[in-house]
């Protein structure tokens, strides 16, 4: 047959289909009204499985496969549709809406913010690089950073949160479980680490390597072709670079940056030592109240769902429905129960869209527990 004919049979196909669609969207509308009505909730689940049986067998066995994912994306499409129009205010889109009634237009050059580490430290680079003025406060580990700002010792905070290469920083956000906070920036900054020791000091006199922990997975390769060189995890990449410079020790080197041999006086002895040239570190900025700043175009949340099959895909396909882009997912285990996680997510979006808050509050129902992280621009 002539294939144009096939595919005019394929359009009359289509038409029909469009306009049974609609009209079956417009009956999941009247159904929402109705479970409104009766304080019952979107998801019908006993109700579902029947239909999709009831498909599958019309289907025939060649084509039931096809059918069942046809009409479960098609389930998901009238829930996400039928959520929309049932959506309440939340306490959250209610202090969304409160914040968006007076949006910042410009981010602060000067502020008072905490750092990890020391001067020098790539968090401390990052600092700068977000606000221009910074007056920077130094501690000594990522939850201080994190109390600082809590306390409100400090305006905002900067931490590390990924590494192109070397993945998450899994301490910071398993903090971000325990504290209260909004991120309102991001900036992704190319890292180069260099081997820095005293001046006069030989890469054959180093006996031993010391660094944050990234930095080193940054720099396997290297350490790796060096299995004689002890490697010692210190807190911080400049707080390394301090030590040796502090040091009577003439056979310790630190993996930092070129930064701290001009700011305590070391000797370059390797430079570019990350295993990929293109090495970038995200840091996030936080602060204690909710800021809204004009031209945010990303989302971060924090959720977990019920523990059952199917939840998370549920969840996710709300916003695979609305055609919004999930960017990051990361997963970290609950303290105290066995194998049940919480989730991360970043998306591309923002709340200055009424359809992102209809979306938040769509996910803060279907979700066991949902905190909105921020919405921000990155840099």
């Amino acid at each position: 047959m002539d294939l144009s004919v096939l595919r005019e049979r394929i359009n009359d196909i289509d038409d029909q289909m469009v306009r049974l669609f609609v009209e079956r969207m417009q009956v999941a509308a009247e159904i929402a009204g109705t479970k409104a009505e009766k304080n019952l909730p979107v998801l019908d689940l006993r109700r579902e499985q029947a239909v999709l049986q009831k498909v599958m067998e019309n289907a025939g066995e060649e084509f039931e496969i096809y059918a069942h994912k046809l009409y479960q994306t098609l389930f998901d499409v009238s829930k996400s549709y039928q959520s929309g129009i049932l959506a309440r205010e939340t306490d959250l889109s209610r202090e969304i809406k409160a914040n968006l009634e007076n949006p910042k237009f410009e981010f602060p050059r000067k502020a008072v913010v905490a750092c990890q580490g020391v001067e020098g430290s790539f968090a401390s680079r990052a600092c700068d690089r977000i606000f221009g003025m910074p007056s920077k406060m130094f501690f000594s580990n990522f939850e201080s950073v994190f109390q600082a700002v809590e306390s409100g010792l400090c305006k905002y905070g900067v931490l590390p949160i990924e590494n192109s290469s070397a993945g998450s920083v899994t301490e910071v956000y398993d903090l971000m479980a325990k504290h209260k906070f909004y991120i309102v920036k991001s900036l992704k900054l190319h890292i180069n680490h260099a081997l820095l020791a005293k001046p006069g000091v030989k890469l054959e006199d180093v006996h031993e390597i010391i660094s944050h922990s990234q930095a080193l997975q940054q720099c396997s390769n290297f350490l790796k072709s060096h299995p004689g060189i002890k490697v010692t995890i210190f807190e911080n990449t400049a707080t390394a670079a301090k030590y040796v410079a502090e040091s009577d020790r003439t056979d310790i080197a630190a993996l930092s940056s070129t930064d701290c041999a001009k700011l305590y006086g070391l000797h370059v002895l390797m430079d570019g030592m990350q295993n990929n040239e293109n090495n970038y570190t995200r840091f996030i900025c936080i602060t204690k109240e909710m800021e809204l700043f004009a031209g945010s175009n990303k989302i971060s949340l924090m959720l977990s769902v019920d523990h059952r099959p199917g939840s998370l895909h549920e969840l996710i396909g709300k916003f695979a429905c609305r055609g919004i882009n999930l960017c990051k997912l990361e997963s970290r285990p609950i303290p105290g129960k066995d194998f049940e996680f919480r989730f991360y997510f970043d998306l591309d979006g923002s709340v200055f869209s009424p359809e992102m808050i209809t979306v938040l509050k769509d996910i803060e129902q279907a979700a066991e527990s949902l905190s909105f992280l921020g919405c921000y621009s990155e840099a």
